[in-house]
């Protein structure tokens, strides 16, 4: 539901503390519902999650959205377009307000070149990825559309934000419509 890293946070955390990177890294705000990133547009630097969630998202051809995922404390934006050199696959909004840590792309390209704990932290998060995709996969298939919408509802009290009906539908693949009658259902 509500990927973090903390791991990775301490890593930046550390980074921009270092009097050798401060000119390098530097602390951005964004307010809800802000554009982070925006899809098929080109990547201008990299971001690691400070405070706050963000959604990352897909629009397809027809103007629909798909959340891909509620991303939160340590999630870095950008390091796979980085990687393979292309615009950002997905659209990047904060559902709450968020603070990043932001870097040029050369910084970091030399940060991999010179760092080993650095290309450990972004080999545990492709995995960290590819399980989730996997076990969300399967979660989907096991479960009703109703049990995902509880444990959402879940997330949103625990973690104090509210989630329009507009991103639950599209975290879940369904309409509005469907979803106000598993709501009315669920209450």
């Amino acid at each position: 539901m509500l990927r973090t890293n903390q791991a990775f946070l301490s890593y930046f955390e550390n980074l921009y503390n270092d009097q050798n990177h401060k000119d390098d890294i530097v602390l951005k705000s964004f307010s809800r519902d802000e554009n982070i990133l925006r899809q098929d547009q080109p990547l201008s630097r990299l971001m690691l999650l400070k405070e706050g969630i963000v959604k990352c998202y897909f629009t397809e051809e027809n103007g629909k959205e798909y959340i891909v995922e509620f991303l939160g404390k340590g999630e870095i934006l950008g390091e796979v377009e980085m990687i393979k050199n292309i615009s950002c696959l997905c659209g990047v909004k904060a559902v709450s307000e968020v603070t990043v840590y932001e870097t040029n792309i050369s910084h970091f390209k030399s940060l991999i070149k010179n760092d080993l704990a650095l290309n450990h932290l972004l080999l545990d998060s492709f995995a960290e990825r590819i399980i989730n995709t996997s076990s969300r996969a399967s979660y989907q298939q096991l479960y009703t559309v109703e049990h995902t919408v509880m444990q959402l509802l879940d997330m949103q009290s625990k973690q104090g934000i509210q989630i329009s009906k507009e991103d639950m539908a599209a975290y879940l693949g369904i309409t509005v419509r469907s979803l106000n009658r598993i709501l009315k259902d669920v209450k």
